[in-house]
């Protein structure tokens, strides 16, 4: 906790990924700080923001944090209880604006591993859980957010193994590979920076450092060159509202947050 702003690194991601959610969206959630974030979202800026999450539920009004994607509460005052075809089928149709996603490894153009660190197949040094449902989603659903610690080791000039598609080697690579015309990664969430995606080259770039962040500490903490958009924003810090609801509505337990002194 940082006693000079009153927040964490980890409320400063939470928040700054629920802003990006806008009204009236739908996006597909897993559990930890994407659901956090979605939760967020809807209890503060966004009301009707749909949630849907891969074991079926569709819609719901989270009472607490889930613990897992099939637990009750992804049902609970839901639209609709169905199944992770559904969900599935929902995305590819064309009609979820957002997914969260994550990985052990991202690379300059958004592609994600999370499958094996060591590029033999075979004989990897680290067996990973796999894409479960991330390569569907970050196939079909219009726009991917990710939400990761910053560092070297997760920020890399290539994976070792492409699970799930960013926008692969460059402009037009996701339309040759048959993905929709438009879709792909929006924004990287980080401990140190927000980063999108330049429009021109598709590549990695800076777009808001957090408060007390250097450009040279988010550099140095990345394996490529980042882009950098002029003009450079700071992150807004965690509003007062945010934080009263993350803390005592969305997380009142600490499973994400972490416990706090009373």
């Amino acid at each position: 906790m940082s006693i000079a702003t009153g927040y964490s690194p980890i409320e400063l991601m939470i928040c700054a990924a629920a802003r990006l959610l806008e009204d009236g969206a739908l996006v597909v959630v897993g559990t930890g700080m994407p659901c956090a974030a979605a939760m967020l979202a809807q209890k503060t800026t966004a009301p009707n923001l749909t949630l849907l999450f891969e074991a079926g539920g569709v819609g719901p009004r989270l009472p607490r944090m889930p613990i897992s994607v099939g637990d009750s509460r992804t049902f609970y005052q839901g639209l609709m209880a169905t199944s992770m075809a559904d969900i599935m089928e929902t995305c590819q149709r064309g009609m979820v604006d957002y997914t969260f996603l994550g990985g052990a490894q991202i690379d300059p153009f958004g592609n994600l591993n999370s499958t094996q660190i060591g590029r033999d197949y075979e004989h990897p040094d680290v067996r990973l859980p796999g894409s479960g449902g991330a390569n569907d989603l970050g196939s079909t659903c219009w726009k991917t957010l990710v939400i990761t610690p910053h560092d070297r080791r997760r920020f890399v000039p290539r994976l070792d193994f492409v699970t799930t598609p960013g926008f692969l080697d460059g402009p037009g690579a996701r339309e040759r590979a048959g993905l929709p015309a438009g879709s792909g990664p929006y924004k990287v969430v980080t401990s140190l920076a927000v980063l999108g995606f330049d429009e021109a080259s598709c590549r990695m770039r800076i777009e808001s450092l957090h408060e007390g962040v250097s450009h040279q500490e988010v550099q140095a903490n990345t394996g490529f060159e980042l882009l950098t958009r002029d003009p450079l924003d700071t992150t807004p810090p965690p509003s007062a509202e945010q934080l009263e609801v993350l803390r005592g509505e969305v997380d009142p337990h600490g499973y994400i947050l972490g416990r706090r002194a009373p």
